[in-house]
């Protein structure tokens, strides 16, 4: 069964992707969205035998890697964790494809598109069932690679092909960072299995290395190069500007990767390795002050976003920083519960955008929307679902697990958690003024296209709605029903048990009265105040920005990051480039080399056909003059 989960989406790329043009667009969809559904059934299944059953196991698919001390399985590693990573992964693929068959209906190359979704699945698959650092690097590449194929989708548009190579450029120096992580893994362990690492930790601990001419903890090194790959691949702040970019991407795409696979990659691999991060505090401080400034920068850069697509972006890598300062606190499963409730709200705000673009014939600008409430009323309604539960609206999803990060920072009881505390009410507040501006401004208010009237509005066919559908009740109800089997209440105490590792169990203290009901009383006033800014009294809106101009800039151009990146790497690369292909290439390498070596043979030629002169007397001449010297030499010697 754990085979067939696995391999089922891969049969469905090969068959798409190399025959797809022979099974004809709608048997080539067909079959990859009921393979990717076989698979998410199959895994709702397992999920159900690991929670009630406390089944897990290890499947040896095959023999990888067997040289010296490295010794490498290929296998699928089956735990609470990746139990719900299944359920995760192969869900909301599973629904993405099905509405890909509706949003993509038009577009000549479904065959092509559905088969690089079913191979994304495969990777991510991959992925979160490895039980060693190599099987997952080969997952992490795959879906990186997948990424760069479905963002560039449209190769014709220059934008897209742009964004493909950012994301595949910016997540390159993650993963350099998370394969020297792997190699000092293995340098240091003798394994790269993971139980084989974790059991060795306590022994390793207080020993030091030199790095870079510096000495560090051989722990507090390892959780920092493998903390940077995740920062690359979850997108969090000073390696986040691909996900903004990658929304060039068709809108399936923006919902499988970057709402619920890929981009959660990253908290995975800090959650799958809690038995070395227990070990090192430093970095679990880093982590938290990573995921915090990261929920407040996206915030604060969706606020002013008018793309709607990249507004949604920006929410996702805000709520990544919520699951890395969750795990930064050390409450790993809370940030697991945040990734599952998230699966299900950002998706169905993905696919209700796409719903919304598609009856706007491909308008993304919110400012070009408007007054459509009436004309799409279920798309209105599933993404009011969506951004309820996004912002932590009472008993929706995101309300039992956003606030729960929130609660656990506070009872860290240090610095980091008390400002991660501050900094996640101010960032859900944020969250709440940013989602009701893009429901208002893209639903209500006056209509302001210019292109098409506004009786040619019209809803999405059933095949996009239909999975909208179910991802609401998932947004609605995956908080209050699996509350307590992530936080191991009740029957559940032991869940997690050989799958996250606490050095010391989670306080199940409660934080005082106000810390509890803030958040949510502020998130419930935003609704209101968000109404009456952005549609009852426009000016208050224009007001500020007016009289704050540098900062609506600053937060226009996302703090400028792509400006600061393009001074310091794009343009003294290209500088460097430069120098190097007219000086060092050019004048030396060429010069004295290819260039050099041709020119002087082409010299010499040009003086041995001048002895071609067709004279006979003259080649008795050169015969003689050799003859001399070859009797010359021998006669010396």
């Amino acid at each position: 069964m754990e085979k067939l989960i696995i391999f089922l989406p891969l049969l469905a790329a090969i068959i798409s992707g190399f025959f797809g043009k022979i099974v004809g667009n709608k048997p080539s969809q067909l079959i990859t969205s009921l393979f990717v559904s076989i698979s998410a059934l199959l895994s709702i299944y397992v999920f159900y035998n690991v929670t009630i059953f406390d089944y897990s196991n290890n499947i040896v698919i095959a023999k990888w890697i067997t040289s010296g001390d490295l010794d490498v399985n290929w296998s699928i590693k089956i735990d609470q964790l990746s139990a719900i990573m299944l359920v995760v992964v192969t869900l909301v693929s599973a629904i993405v494809h099905v509405y890909s068959i509706g949003y993509m209906s038009h577009d000549p190359h479904q065959p092509r598109f559905m088969s690089y979704l079913s191979l994304f699945t495969f990777a991510m698959l991959v992925l979160v069932t490895s039980d060693n650092f190599l099987q997952l690097f080969f997952g992490w590449e795959g879906v990186g690679l997948c990424s760069y194929f479905l963002i560039g989708f449209w190769f014709k548009k220059s934008t897209a092909n742009a964004a493909a190579i950012k994301a595949f450029l910016v997540n390159r120096v993650g993963d350099f960072g998370f394969a020297l992580g792997i190699f000092l893994v293995f340098y240091i362990f003798g394994t790269v299995n993971y139980e084989d690492v974790f059991n060795q930790v306590t022994i390793y601990k207080d020993d030091n290395l030199k790095f870079l001419g510096l000495e560090f903890n051989v722990i507090n090194l390892i959780c920092f190069l493998l903390f940077i790959g995740a920062m690359g691949k979850s997108a969090q702040i000073f390696l986040h500007t691909w996900l903004p970019d990658a929304m060039e991407g068709p809108t399936p795409v923006s919902a499988l990767i970057h709402a619920a696979t890929m981009v959660t990659a990253g908290v995975f691999l800090v959650v799958r390795c809690s038995p070395i991060y227990e070990f090192s505090p430093l970095i679990l401080n880093f982590i938290t002050v990573i995921g915090m400034f990261t929920a407040l920068f996206a915030a604060s850069v969706a606020l002013v976003q008018n793309d709607i697509k990249k507004i949604i972006a920006y929410s996702t890598c805000s709520q990544l920083g919520y699951m890395f300062f969750a795990t930064g606190v050390g409450a790993y499963n809370v940030a697991m519960f945040h990734l599952f409730t998230h699966a299900f709200f950002k998706a169905l705000l993905f696919l209700g955008a796409g719903s919304v673009i598609h009856s706007f014939n491909d308008e993304q600008d919110i400012n070009k929307m408007g007054g459509v409430f009436k004309h799409l009323p279920y798309t209105y309604t599933l993404m009011i679902i969506g951004t309820l539960a996004l912002t932590g609206f009472p008993f929706l999803s995101g309300f039992y697990s956003k606030d729960l990060i929130i609660e656990f920072a506070y009872l860290k009881g240090n610095t980091v958690g008390f400002y991660a505390c501050s900094i996640g009410i101010f960032t859900a507040v944020l969250t709440s003024i940013y989602s009701w501006r893009l429901i208002f401004k893209t639903f209500h208010g006056e209509y302001n296209n210019q292109t098409q009237s506004i009786s040619s509005m019209h809803e999405s066919p059933a095949v996009m709605l239909a999975p909208l559908i179910i991802l609401a009740f998932g947004s609605i109800l995956a908080g209050f029903v699996f509350k307590d089997l992530f936080m191991g209440y009740g029957s559940f105490s032991n869940f997690w048990e050989g799958s996250i590792f606490f050095l010391e169990p989670l306080t199940k203290e409660h934080p005082p009265a106000y810390i509890i009901y803030l958040t949510p009383i502020l998130v419930t006033i935003s609704i209101p105040f968000s109404y009456y800014i952005f549609l009852k009294n426009k000016s208050f809106i224009e007001g500020i920005v007016n009289s704050n101009k540098p900062i609506y800039l600053f937060l226009k151009n996302k703090w400028y990051f792509d400006e600061l990146y393009e001074v310091l790497f794009v343009r003294s690369s290209k500088f460097l480039g430069k120098y190097f292909w007219k000086k060092i290439d050019g004048l030396v390498i060429d010069r004295f080399g290819p260039d050099g070596l041709s020119s002087l043979f082409k010299y010499f030629s040009i003086k041995a056909i001048k002895f071609q002169s067709g004279f006979i007397y003259q080649y008795a001449f050169v015969m003689l003059i050799g003859f001399s010297l070859i009797l010359t030499i021998i006669i010396v010697k």
